[in-house]
């Protein structure tokens, strides 16, 4: 299933025939994406499907072994280091983990991608990088605190206010909600749909959290046989009878997670009215 491509000048990563290989090992054969501006695209697959490796390769840290990805209509893989310098101060990536800096305290974590563009006066880079903080809920009296006195969901925060630093246009997300309880991984989950629609982002998300994949999702990819064997709006994407997608989808977590959405849904057109 794959609906309708996008308008070419809508189109922010566009994927044509990828083929990722290691060694012998084939993970993607032949996989097609777009990816339009303005969505949530999620990605979710299997375990050694390759999401993780197909989002390393969208940031050019990673290159397939045959295939284009194009990121604003530049090829990123193409012998042209400044295409990928580009790419990087218009995109932001939020890792696992955090991947903060241990040695760096709340602020220095924030303010380091505003240091390396090596044009900003100190005082700017710290009026931003507070201002980052704020956005993504985190008050001063946090600034000075190292990582290791930090709970999961303030460095998931932190971590963000690091992604969105330099105003990107399109934020990667892995697996924004792994580790958080219930009531965090709601929190992040709003805060990223804040931020979404405030700064205007496309973003691109990897996750198996079902809770936060029909939250944030305007469309969504399954890979599975190494290639998108699915792509749509969730209601869309669980009509496919493919095992993987039955098997993912349909199981208790998955009922639970779509009755929600739909609950959600429904209570929207009823506030609307």
């Amino acid at each position: 299933m794959n609906p309708h491509p996008p308008a070419a000048n809508d189109t922010v990563i566009d994927i044509q025939h990828l083929r990722s290989q290691f060694g012998r090992t084939v993970i993607h054969r032949d996989l097609d994406l777009q990816i339009q501006r303005g969505e949530i695209f999620s990605i979710v697959g299997g375990s050694g499907s390759g999401k993780t490796v197909l989002m390393r390769q969208m940031l050019g840290l990673e290159t397939p072994k045959h295939g284009v990805i194009k990121v604003f209509g530049e090829d990123i893989h193409a012998p042209k280091q400044q295409h990928l310098q580009h790419l990087r101060r218009r995109s932001g990536m939020l890792f696992q983990h955090g991947a903060l800096y241990s040695a760096l305290n709340v602020i220095e974590n924030v303010a380091q991608p505003l240091r390396e563009l090596g044009v900003l006066p100190e005082a700017v880079i710290m009026d931003i990088a507070h201002l980052k903080l704020h956005m993504s809920g985190i008050g001063f009296e946090h600034a000075k605190k190292m990582p290791a006195d930090l709970s999961g969901g303030m460095i998931k925060r932190i971590a963000l206010a690091r992604a969105i630093a330099l105003d990107p246009e399109l934020l990667f997300l892995d697996e924004p909600t792994a580790g958080l309880d219930p009531d965090s991984s709601d929190s992040f989950v709003h805060l990223i749909q804040s931020l979404h629609q405030s700064l205007h982002l496309t973003v691109v998300m990897v996750t198996h959290d079902l809770d936060t994949l029909f939250a944030l999702s305007s469309r969504i990819g399954v890979i599975a046989d190494k290639k998108m064997i699915a792509i749509g709006s969730a209601q869309e994407v669980v009509q496919v009878p493919h095992p993987f997608i039955q098997t993912y989808f349909r199981g208790g977590r998955g009922i639970r997670a779509m009755e929600v959405l739909a609950a959600d849904s429904t209570a929207g057109v009823n506030d609307g009215k």
